[in-house]
């Protein structure tokens, strides 16, 4: 007899727009973001919580408006995978053998503007540089990459403000080369 299958679980699409110049992925939605139908719904998650700091974009605001505050400072979201099967949230309960990644390619064609994509957290990182890098053409290939600490409460070997500080040093040096809005 096998074993029962894990949930598929299957993403959003990205929130981007023609003002789009950093990316920020995560891997792949988890249970409660899931139920929701948004972005980093876990209340624990600290996601919002850090975009309020640097973009005025917390969790007190309805969910649309965060994101329009996100794509008014050129910052997407979005995810590595497309869908995977995955029991509960945690990125180590993903089925290696189940993953279908996003279209990168196509993405990247419709956003030219991007210039950095920020990985919240190394499994996204990891799942990127492994199952997407190959897959693209040079020009998009070579674009500028920051792994930055998972927003996830699962990653606790990092208080708020030490992972607050390491999202505003990126978002905020990648920003002064950009001319879009300034962050902070």
């Amino acid at each position: 007899m096998s074993e029962p299958r894990a949930p598929l679980a299957v993403g959003f699409p990205a929130v981007a727009d023609s003002r789009t110049w950093v990316v920020v992925l995560g891997s792949l939605p988890g249970r409660k973001s899931l139920e929701m139908g948004q972005y980093y719904a876990q209340p624990q998650n600290a996601f919002w919580k850090i975009m309020g700091r640097l973009f005025g974009a917390d969790s007190a605001l309805p969910y649309e408006q965060r994101l329009e505050r996100l794509q008014a400072h050129g910052v997407a979201v979005w995810d590595v995978l497309a869908a995977a099967e995955r029991a509960g949230s945690l990125d180590s309960a993903i089925v290696a053998s189940s993953i279908v990644v996003n279209d990168f390619g196509t993405f990247f064609a419709r956003h030219r503007g991007v210039g950095l994509l920020c990985f919240n957290g190394s499994k996204a990182a990891d799942l990127y540089r492994r199952k997407v890098l190959p897959t693209l053409a040079p020009r998009f290939a070579t674009l500028q990459t920051e792994v930055l600490p998972s927003t996830s409460p699962a990653y606790a070997s990092l208080t708020f403000e030490q992972k607050l500080a390491r999202w505003s040093a990126v978002l905020a040096t990648s920003a002064q080369g950009h001319d879009g809005p300034s962050v902070g």
